[in-house]
């Protein structure tokens, strides 16, 4: 994990998350906008440093690939993005630059409204 001073666990500790701080994916409650991994990508050229590539639906190949934005800070908490309106949406979509339709695709586990 390395990430905190005298940090010293093992996998078993990793895997009951014993760690400071919290790792939210691409996809997940907090972060439900898989188009950021395109972000996250470019930022640290992982297809050209470390061979891991998106799909089309972003997915990663090799598919045992993982990735996640982290923050050590102890007192961070996981938290969910709850369902959003189309003013919401429509926001969103203008500010990352994307037609309508194609931010609702994106969103549309978390939209509170019939998509047209």
């Amino acid at each position: 994990w390395g990430y905190a001073n005298n940090e010293e666990l093992n996998e078993a500790d990793l895997l009951k998350i014993k760690y400071d701080g919290i790792r939210p994916a691409p996809g997940y409650p907090s972060q439900p906008d898989h188009t950021e991994k395109t972000t996250m990508w470019n930022l640290i050229k992982a297809k050209e440093l470390a061979g891991i590539s998106l799909s089309d639906s972003l997915s990663m190949m090799p598919a045992a690939s993982v990735s996640a934005l982290v923050f050590a800070h102890p007192d961070s908490k996981y938290f969910a993005v709850g369902q959003v309106g189309k003013d919401q949406v429509e926001s969103y979509a203008e500010r990352k630059k994307f037609e309508l339709p194609v931010a609702e695709r994106w969103l549309s586990p978390i939209l509170n409204y019939e998509r047209d």
